[in-house]
């Protein structure tokens, strides 16, 4: 086990439109308000987008099983915004339904929005999660960090 303890900082209401990318939105707000890391709420719709439903087997590293979304469905989710090599990194994990059907997973692209999301981002504040890569398990992974305990 990892930990950090902190507050929360500066937080952020955001509502995304029709047809706007879910995903590099998130993303491109938190680097132009210079978000390192946080915690983001959502709900609203979404009317396409590729999801990680979860491993093939319990292996590592994952074989991962892909689910694509066509047409509208309600969405709820959570994710956090990590500090990666690049700038803040989205991972966004949410339940979509339509009808009798849903699909739980991590969405990783093409979330086109359907009619409206609204989003809340709760900033870290005395501490952040920076991304690094795992050998074992293929993938970037949390780390979190204390400034001046790196």
């Amino acid at each position: 086990m990892q930990f950090a303890s902190g507050s929360p900082g500066r937080i952020f209401y955001i509502r995304f439109d029709h047809d706007e990318d879910l995903l590099s939105g998130i993303q491109s707000f938190a680097a132009e308000h210079q978000i390192r890391s946080g915690i983001i709420h959502l709900i609203g719709a979404i009317s396409e987008g590729s999801l990680v439903t979860g491993p093939k087997e319990t292996i590592l590293p994952p074989d991962q099983e892909w689910q694509n979304l066509s047409g509208a469905h309600e969405l709820l989710g959570t994710g956090m915004i990590r500090s990666g090599p690049e700038g803040p990194k989205v991972h966004l994990h949410a339940a979509a339904g339509r009808g009798s059907s849903t699909l739980t997973g991590c969405f990783r692209k093409d979330t086109r929005i359907y009619i409206v999301i609204e989003a809340v981002i709760i900033e870290f504040s005395g501490f952040s999660v920076r991304e690094f890569w795992d050998e074992k398990a293929a993938l970037y992974l949390p780390k979190p960090e204390i400034p001046g305990q790196e």
